[in-house]
């Protein structure tokens, strides 16, 4: 045991997963500070119910980000990295991620500016989030990942969370300026990825270049299906909270939303696995099958183990949790934590499976299983919101993973099904 384990460790010491994982995770834990520090701050100061809308804003300018970005940080990284020795083709690449993410801002700046005629309850708070949408159109990560320099992009990253906490304490006061909280948060990332932007220009010679229009409309192409999956994956936990917000109330909101963000952890960890090990899964992937699927079991066990032990005390200190983000003992916060705590060990299991399709360039299965779990996740918003009782509401995001699991289980094990 010991020999493989050392073994195994030189061999991952030999490729750059451990610096690229020991990267993202610095980035991820910063977005995490986010959470430990930012969301009490909020939550004590405006209450519970008003970060309900506070977060709802969020995850509607998460899901235009999505939108937005329409799929670029995932091929981008793949285009960074396979033109770093080419470098017209490296600032093509550069430059048209950046062109197709404006041109859908301006197209998203049109909906906020038409949605102020329908009456939409929350829309002061939409509106003043704005920022949010704007940074993930200026967001170089795909660049920094590609070129596997992130040190850079780590600082500056940490130093945007520490100016948002620094800006929240000063000019959020109550319930009175919640709408603008989301704002803050944008405007220090916006900042901070203007900085960066301008700084990689220079030093890696990308010159400005003009969108190409076939270069624009290969990458709307391409990338349709891929964002169709992100936007459906989004939707899968965050309709919800959208239906919460139509047909629930404020406290079932803020308390739903609140756990919706403390076990969001374990899935921006999860992507930081991903992206760490994606380079080295593309290479073994294209070496041999065989490679790849051991190294795929070998790693999904892992993770299932590590995120498992996650999910055991996330759901004995759930009232514990709640206390430090909310400052009150919030009984139906910590019902939805503790039917939550499941949810990081089922991911876990279901991350490389998603790789493992992205590998095989199963786009069809991708948009399949995402059009299906979306279907799902609205009829089951739907039954929970009209039939169910609010104390089951925590277990909705269970459900939904659960359902994901088992069809992208079937999906990798169907080549081996159909040769039965």
């Amino acid at each position: 045991m010991k020999q493989f384990l050392t073994g195994s460790y030189n061999r991952i010491k030999d490729t750059n997963i451990l610096s690229n994982f020991a990267n993202l995770s610095s980035i991820q834990l910063s977005n995490i500070l986010l959470l430990i520090i930012i969301f009490p701050i909020i939550t004590h100061k405006i209450g519970i119910e008003a970060f309900g809308f506070v977060m709802l804003a969020n995850s509607f300018s998460s899901l235009a980000g999505i939108i937005v970005n329409y799929g670029t940080n995932q091929t981008g990284i793949r285009d960074i990295a396979g033109n770093l020795k080419d470098p017209e083709k490296l600032r093509a690449v550069f430059y048209n991620t950046l062109w197709i993410r404006l041109l859908f801002f301006i197209a998203y700046i049109l909906v906020v500016y038409v949605m102020q005629w329908f009456n939409i309850k929350y829309y002061l708070f939409i509106l003043y989030a704005i920022p949010l949408v704007l940074s993930e159109v200026l967001n170089p990560l795909f660049f920094f990942i590609g070129i596997e320099k992130l040190k850079f992009y780590n600082i500056s990253n940490l130093a945007s969370k520490v100016l948002s906490i620094i800006l929240l304490i000063f000019f959020i006061k109550d319930a009175r300026d919640a709408e603008w909280v989301n704002f803050i948060m944008g405007m220090a990332t916006v900042v901070t990825f203007s900085y960066l932007l301008l700084n990689a220009i220079p030093k890696f010679r990308l010159s400005f270049q003009l969108p190409v229009k076939a270069d624009i409309w290969r990458i709307t192409r391409d990338n349709f299906y891929l964002t169709i999956n992100n936007i459906s994956t989004n939707l899968q936990q965050s309709i919800i909270i959208f239906a919460l917000a139509k047909w629930g109330n404020a406290s079932w909101l803020g308390a739903y939303t609140l756990c919706d963000k403390v076990v969001g952890s374990s899935r921006i960890l999860l992507i930081t696995v991903s992206n760490a090990v994606y380079p080295k899964s593309a290479q073994l992937y294209k070496e041999s099958t065989r490679l790849w699927k051991v190294y795929r079991q070998r790693m999904q066990f892992i993770l299932a183990g590590i995120f498992f032990v996650g999910s055991v005390l996330l759901f004995f200190f759930a009232g514990f949790a709640v206390r430090v983000l909310s400052g009150e003992e919030n009984e139906t916060s910590i019902i939805y934590l503790r039917t939550m705590a499941l949810f990081p060990a089922i991911s876990a299991l279901n991350v490389l499976n998603v790789l493992d399709q992205l590998l095989k360039n199963n786009s069809v299965y991708i948009f399949r299983i995402a059009m299906i779990m979306f279907a799902f996740s609205v009829a089951l918003a739907f039954l929970f919101l009209h039939y169910a009782n609010y104390k089951w509401f925590g277990s909705f995001t269970v459900i939904i993973e659960l359902c994901a699991l088992f069809m992208y289980q079937y999906v990798v094990k169907k080549p081996a099904i159909q040769n039965v």
